[in-house]
């Protein structure tokens, strides 16, 4: 008997369920909801965050929040932190802070950014980015249902059956789901449930996020407008974060747990006192506001995937906070989650396009995590000791491990797959398996990005010469045929063309191509394919292209 014929009313089927919501899981329902996917999130907590956390979103988060038309709402809700840039460390900040030193002072100095993406950082707390993707995602028809929790789920060939409860009434209800989602953190019972294990050194350090309030602090600041300032005082280092640069501030405190230390000798009057020691102002007016627990570890699941479970965000991979890796990749490992799950469902891809989610995201994370670890060597993050099983040494910028991660095996044709999956530079030349370059469009007389191309559908690209025509009307053709939603556009300046390149740009060029050349490009942006020339038999070479992408018998 189906249980959902038990469950009577109770019961309620979805083609996906989300357990968490938080920064991943409403991201997840946000680009489901973009797909037009119905689905159910459970979350086990009231509300979303309330404590200032994760907020660095680094430009290709805000290139997805972007094409979900969120980006402008994100970045007036940070708008307060607008103007801070860089990273300072010095031992205090009291005293004109004599041995200042910025580890960087400017995130994009220069605006060379613009080359690479028509989106930039964006420095937003999770209290003040998760209301925004909670609203989108709802407008977007999303089923969010927070003080609910999962309870117990079992999966068979055609999907999984949940158990959830109301933590405001008690009441159980049955969720019968295609897919579910597993977005509950880093302590995942869904992870625990299914057995996956995870690799990785483990737990690195561990601090005391304390909020607090002071008015007084603002004065020592001055004009040093950072992102975070590490303060280097070896009997009361820490980290500074501004939240709203006038009154309400964090503080990191190292904590020791390995040596006994427990959470309760934090009481408001050491923070208070180890925060005026690490300013360097003794009598600093300090109002301990909240104070909250974190771990930082290097860990990832060693499968992301299992039957119709997927891991998203923490519950499969843990990162050091320093450079905010973690809940970037946890966003981008929804975003592309979310369009494979769409093509499955809505039948236009195989079940087995799904194997490609951990075939391409998983090595992301081993490599991104393994960079996080490095970063906080970098930056002397209080409480790290260097040694303690996570990778060390300088490793140079980082836009090439935010841009730059690549798919060398998964959705695509004509990968190469000899090239780390995130590689010493910058490339983004349109090669299979990478983000697909950025250039500025006119479409019927509107400025767009080619990034702004690619979300709903696959997208595929050819120029309005002769051959670049052929490209696309064996496009429509076998679109139509394997009812594939695909958008085709010709790009030039000749009549016929759908796109005209703007600033004198070369579209083929930019992409790798020739003009008889032509590019398909998924729905989450990245390069599937492409052909430098022309074809003989164009419709039949797109087609084989799209069955292996798809996962197409």
């Amino acid at each position: 008997m189906n249980p959902l014929d038990r469950a009577g009313e109770a019961g309620h089927r979805t083609p996906v369920l989300i357990v968490g919501g938080s920064l991943v899981g409403l991201s997840t329902s946000l680009f489901l909801g973009r797909l037009g996917v119905p689905h159910v999130l459970v979350e086990r907590h009231a509300g979303t965050s309330i404590h200032p956390r994760g907020r660095g979103n680094n430009v290709r988060t805000m290139e997805l929040f972007r094409s979900a038309g969120v980006q402008q709402r994100i970045e007036q809700a940070a708008a307060v932190l607008a103007g801070n840039d860089g990273i300072l460390q010095t031992s205090v900040l009291a005293g004109g802070g004599g041995d200042d030193e910025w580890l960087f002072r400017e995130i994009d100095p220069g605006g060379g950014l613009s080359r690479f993406s028509p989106a930039s950082w964006c420095l937003c707390s999770q209290n003040d980015l998760e209301p925004v993707l909670l609203e989108r995602a709802r407008q977007l028809g999303g089923d969010l249902r927070f003080s609910t929790e999962l309870m117990s789920f079992e999966q068979d060939a055609d999907g999984v059956t949940a158990q959830v409860k109301s933590r405001e009434t008690g009441e159980h209800q049955t969720i019968r789901a295609d897919y579910l989602v597993a977005a509950d953190g880093p302590r995942s019972p869904v992870r625990e449930r299914l057995g996956v294990a995870q690799s990785g050194p483990g737990d690195l350090f561990h601090n005391v996020s304390v909020t607090f309030v002071s008015r007084g602090l603002r004065d020592v600041v001055g004009d040093r407008r950072f992102i975070v300032c590490y303060l280097t005082n070896p009997e009361a280092d820490g980290a500074l974060l501004p939240v709203d640069n006038r009154e309400r501030w964090v503080f990191h405190a190292p904590w020791h747990p390995d040596r006994g230390e427990t959470l309760e000798e934090f009481t408001d009057e050491r923070c208070r006192e180890h925060i005026r020691r690490a300013v360097g102002v003794p009598d600093l007016d300090v109002e301990i506001t909240g104070r909250a627990p974190w771990h930082a570890a290097e860990r990832v699941a060693e499968r992301y995937a299992d039957g119709r479970v997927f891991l998203v965000g923490d519950s499969a991979h843990e990162m050091p906070p320093t450079g905010a890796f973690g809940s970037n990749t946890g966003i981008q490992d929804a975003h592309n989650l979310a369009w494979k799950l769409a093509a499955v469902i809505g039948g236009w891809a195989g079940p087995a396009l799904l194997d490609s989610y951990d075939a391409e995201r998983r090595p992301v994370a081993e490599a991104t995590s393994e960079r996080a670890s490095a970063r906080s060597v970098e930056h002397s993050h209080p409480g790290y000791a260097p040694g303690t099983g996570a990778a060390t040494g300088r490793k140079g910028g980082i836009l090439n491990v935010v841009l730059g991660y690549r798919y060398p095996r998964g959705a695509v044709v004509g990968a190469d797959g000899s090239v780390p999956v995130v590689p010493d530079g910058l490339r983004l030349t349109g090669e299979p398996g990478t983000r697909a370059p950025h250039l500025w469009l006119d479409r019927a007389g509107a400025r767009v990005s080619a990034l702004d191309l690619y979300e709903r559908s696959l997208v595929f690209l050819s120029s309005a010469s002769p051959a670049g025509r052929a490209w696309h009307t064996a496009a429509e053709a076998v679109a139509r045929r394997l009812s594939v939603p695909l958008e085709a556009y010709r790009i030039g300046t000749e009549p016929e063309a759908d796109l005209s390149p703007a600033d004198g740009q070369d579209w083929a060029e930019t992409y790798g191509v020739t003009r008889d050349g032509a590019v398909l490009v998924r729905p989450d942006g990245f390069v599937a394919w492409r052909s430098e020339g022309a074809s003989e038999d164009p419709e039949a070479a797109l087609g084989e292209v799209l069955k292996a992408v798809l996962s197409r018998s």
